[in-house]
């Protein structure tokens, strides 16, 4: 299993420690953003991390995982570098996708994160696809597509599923259900009482389970893998949580009030895990508060890095592009180079 299944003291020590380092990670990125350094947008996992660790807690090293727009806690729980991941959110040459990519699309096929994606739904496609190649050479792994609550009336959602099921693929669908489609409250976007419940409509397994719960999640995940790896297709899992921060950073949140906020808290899946482990002897005070600090020095870390590395140049902009070269692309970066990108002018 994984280099943390929550089976083991140290594994669950381990799991514990991700939840911390995501929690740093994305505090220290929203207010980087609001500092200005970070361009674009910034959609934060805080409050959802015992989804993304409990679900690559029950996955082997070589699993693949397909993201969402928020994205953070997901690569930090396969395991990818911090410094890198800051290092691509301030648009450096250095960061995971040469700094072209930002939050919503970093990605590290060495690691099996096929990446983040700033369209809704397109996990659980590119999951599938996966889970296809799996198939096709007999390889012994799973593909795991996550996706939120809104999500799940795309069309091309449903598309995935319904291949996958049909071809009984080795793919695990979980649904982050943190209760708003941007502002919209769940129960308004969505004619049933889950949204497990929509597994139905393909004959798959559908489960809910408590999105807060790290070792929920990790079980029920375990439990599909096994499923999909014996051949008997996928499973939707919903996994009920909250996004403690609003949609994206500089959301007014109208459309919810600090008493939902706050109640949600006191399920806090990092508070609540450590407690486990207090209550277990398997955890200290003292080491609950080193395992804090050295996320803080980790993440000062990744911020220093990333504050020095380089931006690419303009010209990189034509680079990874295709997997091969493309006569036309490579035609136009050259004028580009040569004229400024203004045909018939020069560069200035």
């Amino acid at each position: 299993m994984s280099d943390y299944t929550l089976d083991s003291e140290e594994g669950r020590l381990e799991a514990l420690r991700r939840m911390v380092l995501i929690r740093e990670f994305d505090t220290t990125a929203g207010e980087s953003f609001a500092d200005g350094e970070i361009p674009g947008f910034v959609h934060l996992y805080i409050g959802e991390e015992a989804v993304g660790v409990g679900a690559c807690a029950a996955l082997e090293p070589d699993d693949y995982i397909a993201s969402t727009h928020r994205g953070h806690g997901h690569c930090i729980a396969k395991g990818l570098d911090p410094k890198l991941m800051m290092a691509e959110l301030f648009g450096r040459r250095e960061g995971y996708c040469n700094g072209k990519g930002g939050s919503m699309h970093i990605a590290d096929v060495e690691s099996g994160m096929l990446g983040a994606n700033g369209i809704v739904g397109a996990g659980p496609p590119m999951a599938t696809g996966a889970a296809l190649s799996i198939d096709y050479q007999d390889r012994d792994q799973v593909a795991v597509g996550f996706l939120g609550d809104g999500a799940v009336a795309q069309g091309q959602v449903h598309e995935a599923v319904n291949l996958a099921s049909t071809w009984d693929l080795p793919v695990v669908f979980v649904v982050e259900n943190n209760q708003y489609g941007e502002g919209t409250p769940v129960e308004k976007q969505h004619n049933v009482d889950n949204l497990s419940d929509t597994a139905a409509a393909h004959d798959i397994p559908g489960v809910t389970v408590d999105g807060m719960d790290v070792t929920a999640v990790a079980e029920a995940v375990g439990e599909a893998r096994t499923r999909a790896r014996a051949g008997d297709g996928p499973t939707l899992i919903e996994a009920e949580t909250y996004r403690y921060r609003g949609h994206y950073e500089g959301d007014e949140e109208r459309y919810r009030d600090e008493e939902e906020v706050n109640r949600w808290k006191d399920r806090d899946p990092i508070e609540s895990f450590s407690q486990r482990l207090l209550d277990r002897g398997e955890l200290t005070e003292k080491g609950f508060e080193q395992l804090q600090a050295e996320a803080e020095t980790t993440i000062a870390d990744a911020i220093a890095y990333a504050r020095e590395a380089d931006l690419p140049e303009p010209a990189e902009a034509y680079e990874d592009m295709f997997a091969e070269p493309v006569p036309e692309i490579e035609a136009f970066a050259a004028r580009t180079r040569a004229d400024g990108g203004r045909p018939g002018g020069e560069r200035r």
